[in-house]
C-alpha cells in the first residue's frame, strides 16, 4: 500500500512529562490506513522520547472519541487491501499495548467499533459523564470487530458477556461500560480535561517511578499471554530491574525516612 496525504490526521504534542495524541478527522475522527499510519509514527515518538512518562490518547472535539475505520474507504477498496489495512492496524494497536508507558484513553464521546478497538489497546479508560456510547457493533455490517477487538474484549470481560455484545452489536452508555470494567474512571464534564492531564501527571516523576509503572504494565501485558512459571520468570526479571533503578534506592530510602518519595524516572 502505498497511500500518502498531506492531511494531518493526528495531532502530536508534549507537556510535562505527557504526550497527547489527538484524532482529528472530524466529524466522527473516523480512522483510514492513513490516520493509522501517522498513529503509528506518533506512538513511536512517544516510545522513544525519554522525556515522555506517560501517553494520552483523545478526540478532537466532544462529541466522538472515534466512531472506527472510514465505512466509504472500506466499501470502495479490494478485500486484499481490507486484509492488509486490519493487518498493519494490528500491528499499531499492537505497539501501543506493548509500549512500556502508561496509556491512557481519554474517552470524551462516543468509542464505537475501532474507536473501542484503540480505546481497549490502552492502559486506563477515562470517560466524560453522559458524554456518549461505547460498543463494538460491526456485526450489522456483516463483518468482525477485526482490529483486536474480539481478543482484548473477551480478555477485558467475561467471555459471555463479550460475546453477547459483539453479536448483538449493542451500545451501552459510560456508565454501564464502567460498571463492566470497561471503564476505570468517569469525570464531570466541567474541566474534564484538566483533571485527565492532572491524572496523567500523577504517574509522571516526581510523582512516580515511571520506569517501574512501565514495568508493571510490561508485566501484566507480556505475562498475561505466556505460561504462568514464564511470567514469574519475567516479573523477577522486571524486579531486578527496578532494584537497579535510582528510583527504588529513593523509594526504600523514603520510607525509612518517613517522606513522601521524590522519583526521577530513572
Amino acid at each position: 500500500m502505498t497511500m500518502t496525504s498531506q492531511k494531518t490526521l493526528v495531532n502530536y504534542s508534549t507537556t510535562e512529562g505527557i504526550a497527547v495524541i489527538e484524532l482529528t478527522n472530524p466529524p466522527a475522527n473516523t480512522y483510514s490506513y492513513e490516520m493509522m499510519r501517522q498513529l503509528d509514527e506518533a506512538i513511536l515518538q512517544a516510545r522513544f522520547d525519554d522525556n515522555v512518562h506517560v501517553i494520552v490518547i483523545r478526540g478532537m472535539g466532544e462529541k466522538f472519541f472515534c466512531a472506527g475505520a472510514e465505512i466509504s474507504m472500506l466499501n470502495s477498496v479490494t478485500s486484499t487491501f481490507k486484509y492488509y489495512f486490519c493487518l498493519h492496524a494490528n500491528e499499531t494497536l499492537t505497539r501501543l499495548e506493548q509500549t512500556p508507558k502508561l496509556v491512557i484513553a481519554a474517552l470524551n464521546g462516543h468509542t464505537v467499533g475501532g474507536g473501542l478497538e484503540i480505546a481497549l489497546a490502552c492502559d486506563i479508560r477515562i470517560a466524560r459523564r453522559n458524554a456518549g456510547k461505547i460498543g463494538l457493533p460491526e456485526i450489522n455490517l456483516g463483518v468482525l470487530p477485526g482490529t483486536g477487538g474480539t481478543q482484548r474484549l473477551a480478555r477485558a470481560l467475561p467471555k459471555n458477556k463479550a460475546i453477547e455484545m459483539m453479536t448483538e452489536g449493542k451500545l451501552i452508555s459510560f456508565e454501564q461500560a464502567q460498571e463492566l470494567g470497561l471503564i476505570n474512571y468517569i469525570y464531570e464534564p466541567e474541566g474534564y480535561w484538566e483533571k485527565v492531564m492532572e491524572y496523567a501527571k500523577s504517574f509522571c516523576p516526581p510523582n512516580r517511578a515511571s520506569k517501574t509503572v512501565g514495568r508493571i504494565k510490561r508485566s501484566v501485558q507480556s505475562g498475561s499471554e505466556i505460561a504462568f512459571s514464564e511470567a514469574l520468570a519475567l516479573e523477577r526479571e522486571l524486579q531486578q530491574l527496578c532494584f537497579q533503578s535510582e528510583d527504588a534506592k529513593e523509594g526504600l530510602a523514603a520510607y525509612i525516612e518517613k517522606r513522601p518519595g521524590h522519583f526521577a524516572g530513572k
